[in-house]
């Protein structure tokens, strides 16, 4: 049986603007004790949601609470690290400033940078297939995992690949996983490729004056048909350039990784073919370290009402990398026309937008949600509501739609979750 100090009754204000909470914990610290409570939990009908450090509590769903959180908090630490493999396997719970700190040792480290590092849990991460600006090079969680074990709702544990990199023959049941928002099962512990840590980086910002922006494109296509490598190439609005930086205008963050050598050269060819109306700044190591240390945490904290900067909405958004160059402007000026602060940012090279919405009337941001997806779906993306207090996720389309394969989503889950205890309604379709 779970011990009663592991399992705490909620305390402080009894209703949460982010919903997806419950009246009690559950805090397991091993993965028997997982299985115990699932199974629990299966048998009774009881309804939980996993949780880590609770970034993630605006994300999907349309109920204020569950019957319990599962919180993998304290369940936590490198299980085993192989350096000379460049492998770890470490239980869910472990934060990703803390796995980072760990690797450091070794000169390794897994190259994931999502918002809020000291708080969002690797499970978590993996959970929902999150990544940060160096998606660029490194690529999403989904990239870097190898293995993992889950706990399914009736305590059945499996495994799914391995610990080691090799090619795989059949279904990778990995992929059913990482991304699922944990509907299907909880994650317990997860195998991943790592990277060395670089010698040297740099980061080098580019600011362009907003009636400028055309000049941006150009540059922007000639550096990736370049032999550059950069590991981002963040546009940031006018908002968020300001917030980052004290400038005005858009910003154009790119970062290099290398040895010293081959990170000034890639400056250097900046430096020559940046447009003329253009200021460049350099910020190398611990600078740039600090820069993308602040930059973490544009988005809300998920566990708080608001984050750092009163972001009340998140919309992420996917799109093909070059269209980026439109949809932050596009984003930026609709909301002066609304009266709404927006901070935008994308990836140029890989495709992704966020756009952090302030405070205003729900009718003001509803409709200011309904003008974005309408451009977007015009250029052939999608743009789905990544954050939100639960009052606005209860009148809007979290996720845009269903998928025509949405059959096969329904058909998995009824198959692992028939009871559908894990994570109610916090995925596509109301899964």
């Amino acid at each position: 049986m779970i011990s009663q100090q592991r399992i705490r009754r909620q305390t402080g204000r009894a209703y949460c603007p982010l919903g997806n909470t419950a009246p009690y914990t559950v805090y397991p610290h091993t993965e028997e004790e997982i299985a115990l409570i699932l199974r629990h939990a299966n048998e009774r009908g009881l309804t939980v949601i996993p949780e880590g450090g609770g970034t993630k509590r605006g994300w999907g769903g349309t109920k204020e609470n569950v019957d319990f959180l599962l919180s993998l908090s304290e369940y936590k630490g490198i299980i085993e690290h192989s350096p000379g493999d460049m492998i770890v396997t470490v239980r869910a719970g472990t934060t990703i400033q803390e796995l980072k700190e760990g690797l450091a040792a070794h000169k390794q480290m897994l190259p994931l940078d999502p918002p809020w590092p000291e708080f969002a849990t690797i499970g978590g991460v993996v959970a929902t297939n999150e990544s940060g600006p160096k998606r660029l090079r490194y690529g999403s969680a989904r990239d870097h995992v190898i293995g993992l074990r889950v706990v399914y709702p009736d305590g059945t544990v499996i495994r799914t690949g391995g610990k080691v990199v090799k090619n795989v023959a059949g279904y990778d049941m990995n992929k059913l996983f990482i991304g699922s928002m944990g509907t299907l099962g909880v994650i317990s512990e997860i195998s991943l490729k790592l990277r060395p840590l670089p010698q040297y980086e740099s980061l080098v910002l580019l600011v362009f004056p907003e009636k400028d922006i055309a000049a941006m494109r150009p540059f922007v296509v000639s550096l990736l048909d370049s032999v550059l490598e950069p590991f981002s190439l963040e546009l940031l609005s006018p908002t968020l350039t300001e917030r980052m930086y004290g400038e005005n205008g858009y910003m154009l963050a790119i970062a290099f990784e290398d040895v010293e050598k081959a990170v000034r050269y890639q400056e250097e060819w900046i430096q020559s073919h940046r447009p003329p109306v253009s200021r460049m700044y350099i910020l190398e190591c611990e600078k740039a370290e600090k820069w993308w240390d602040d930059f973490s945490r544009i988005s809300p904290r998920g566990a708080e009402e608001e984050g750092l900067w009163d972001a009340r909405v998140t919309v992420k958004i996917g799109s093909k990398n070059m269209d980026v160059l439109d949809i932050v402007p596009m984003c930026h000026m609709l909301g002066q026309v609304k009266g709404i602060t927006v901070k935008a940012r994308g990836g140029a090279g890989h495709g992704l937008s966020y756009v952090y919405i302030g405070e205003h009337t729900e009718e003001t941001l509803l409709s200011y949600i309904e003008e974005v997806r309408s451009f977007i779906g015009r250029k052939g993306g999608y743009a789905i509501i990544q954050h939100a207090p639960l009052a606005l996720r209860q009148k809007i389309e979290v996720w845009g739609g269903t998928p025509s394969s949405f059959f096969l989503l329904e058909g998995i889950k009824r198959s692992i979750d028939p009871n559908r205890i894990l994570n109610p309604g916090r995925f596509i379709g109301g899964i």
